[in-house]
């Protein structure tokens, strides 16, 4: 029974950002091997940072990348220090009463929204910042070419997903660690193609990886969206255009994806300093990155428009 608020509240939330409801299309992704800096702590301008070799990245990937504004910052001869991504909640109510001594259930359900929020936010940004901006030679974006799927969207086909195959094998990326996050659109696609096919990719429901064209699948519902038309990603949050902009699959090689979680923190006033409502007052900070080491080894399948 947790009684001292709220050292172990701040505690349990920090423990299921990390260890829980993880997307899966990154599990198995080491973080990155050095430690957490925290600047200008309890200041509006507190970061983290963290100092990287610059042998394992490549700045302009960082600095070109359209989810993160500049997050690498800026580097010596061999060392480039990188901003994590700060998200914080909004402030929540929470009584006296319910706050001392409560069960771990009654903490996880009063901490839930803050800790749904940060992770949908958080892994949304991830899988945006891992979907190229627009195609390269080193950065494949395929565009569907199936039939019109009733609203003007070309649906996904297997040539679609074999093309995005070879422009990998042509890339010479690794066969092994290729993963395709696909879209709700594409997935619902994939179990169009035969009821054989379809009954196989249902072993994805059942939590077993499935492959296809070599790729590790998995489905992600927060995917982000191109433009039908270009082929280019839009900004991270930004409004789509409805009959215009469609969520895309996204592909990576799992060897090309840094991530690294930063601190987790706990803002509160007592409820002995409001006398109206006699309630604790809280929301979090959380520290988070996750992008691709270089500007390869990414593609994408977006949807065409008829």
């Amino acid at each position: 029974m947790p009684t001292n608020f709220p050292e172990v509240w701040v505690g349990r939330v920090e423990k299921k950002l990390t260890n829980t409801d993880q997307a899966p299309w990154l599990d198995g992704i080491a973080e990155i091997d050095t430690p957490v800096v925290s600047l200008g702590e309890g200041t509006d301008s507190e970061k983290n940072i963290i100092n990287i070799p610059t042998s394992d990245f490549e700045p302009t990937v960082l600095i070109n990348n359209t989810t993160y504004p500049l997050a690498l910052e800026e580097y010596s001869d061999d060392t480039a220090v990188v901003s994590l991504d700060k998200y914080q909640t909004a402030q929540t109510s929470i009584s006296d009463d319910s706050a001392m001594g409560a069960s771990y259930d009654k903490v996880d359900s009063a901490t839930k929204s803050h800790t749904t929020s940060i992770l949908k936010k958080k892994y949304g940004k991830a899988i945006h910042a891992l979907a190229p901006s627009s195609h390269t030679t080193n950065t494949p974006v395929i565009i569907t070419t199936g039939e019109d799927d009733g609203t003007g969207r070309k649906r996904l086909t297997r040539k679609d997903i074999n093309a995005l195959k070879k422009q990998f094998d042509e890339l010479q990326i690794p066969a092994l660690g290729r993963r395709l996050v696909l879209s709700s659109d594409h997935s619902d696609d994939i179990q169009n193609f035969d009821q054989k096919f379809a009954d196989q990719f249902y072993n994805l429901q059942s939590g077993k990886v499935y492959k296809i064209a070599g790729f590790e699948i998995y489905e992600y519902v927060n995917n982000p969206y191109f433009n039908a038309t270009t082929g280019v990603k839009k900004a991270f949050g930004a409004i789509p255009t409805a009959g215009t902009d469609f969520q895309a699959s996204v592909a990576f090689y799992d060897g090309n994806v840094a991530k690294k979680t930063g601190s987790t923190k706990q803002y509160f006033s007592p409820a002995k300093s409001d006398t109206a409502t006699q309630s604790n007052k809280l929301n979090y900070r959380h520290y988070f990155i996750c992008v691709p080491k270089r500007n390869m080894y990414i593609g994408a399948i977006a949807s065409g428009k008829i």
